[in-house]
């Protein structure tokens, strides 16, 4: 998935898309708000998250300018406030939810994983469609009895094309959700990655198809 980074702390920031980027998420780091509005411009995303004090102004009021202009994509607000009426007014802003710093990388990956699990809709972990089951806190597919381990863009790979059976994803639309402006990517990426997920899914009735001209679905009989 492709994640916005809004943060001036550059340290905290190259953190934060390293860890995220281990994941085989595509993190964009945009230091100010102008540069995250610019980002907003021209990419779509999976997730924000979003910093409070920034140089040129206050996150929430981007937050909540966000929100009234109909933007619904998730955000983890990051803040050095820890009083509760602070924690309020940023989940009354409309942020799905926070995290104070500083705060343990790990626990930023697991609100991370909840966020998205919440807004997909996901009440259960484990998902089925056709003959395989997927759980995405595992990193696994199940065909039959046995699990199949998904490695880092095999599994953001499969996510999207999971979230949307039988909807057909341009190479350039996959590019832009699973890689970052800052990776060099080369022209048959999005074939290597499909050509390994295919691998994993040999034996299921789940198999990716190519549609000349216009990209990859997934779909089952």
């Amino acid at each position: 998935m492709r994640f916005l980074l809004v943060e001036d702390n550059a340290e905290l920031a190259r953190s934060v898309c390293d860890l995220l980027g281990l994941d085989g998420h595509g993190v964009d780091w945009a230091a100010n708000l102008a540069d995250a509005a610019d980002c907003l411009a021209v990419a779509s995303y999976d997730l924000i998250l979003l910093d409070i004090m920034l140089p040129d102004g206050d996150g929430r009021r981007f937050l909540n300018d966000r929100r009234r202009g109909g933007d619904e994509t998730p955000v983890i607000v990051m803040t050095a406030r820890s009083a509760v009426s602070d924690r309020v007014t940023v989940l009354d802003s409309g942020a799905d939810d926070y995290i104070t710093k500083p705060f343990d990388l790990t626990e930023l990956e697991a609100r991370v994983r909840a966020v998205l699990r919440r807004r997909g809709g996901a009440a259960q972990t484990v998902r089925r469609y056709g003959d395989l089951s997927f759980n995405p806190l595992t990193a696994t597919v199940t065909i039959g009895a046995e699990a199949r381990d998904l490695r880092n863009r095999e599994l953001r790979l499969f996510e999207i094309l999971l979230a949307a059976p039988d909807r057909i994803f341009s190479k350039d639309q996959l590019c832009d959700r699973l890689f970052s402006y800052a990776e060099t990517v080369s022209d048959n990426a999005i074939e290597v990655y499909v050509g390994r997920l295919r691998k994993k899914l040999s034996g299921s009735q789940v198999r990716i198809e190519t549609v000349r001209g216009l990209g990859y679905r997934l779909t089952t009989p």
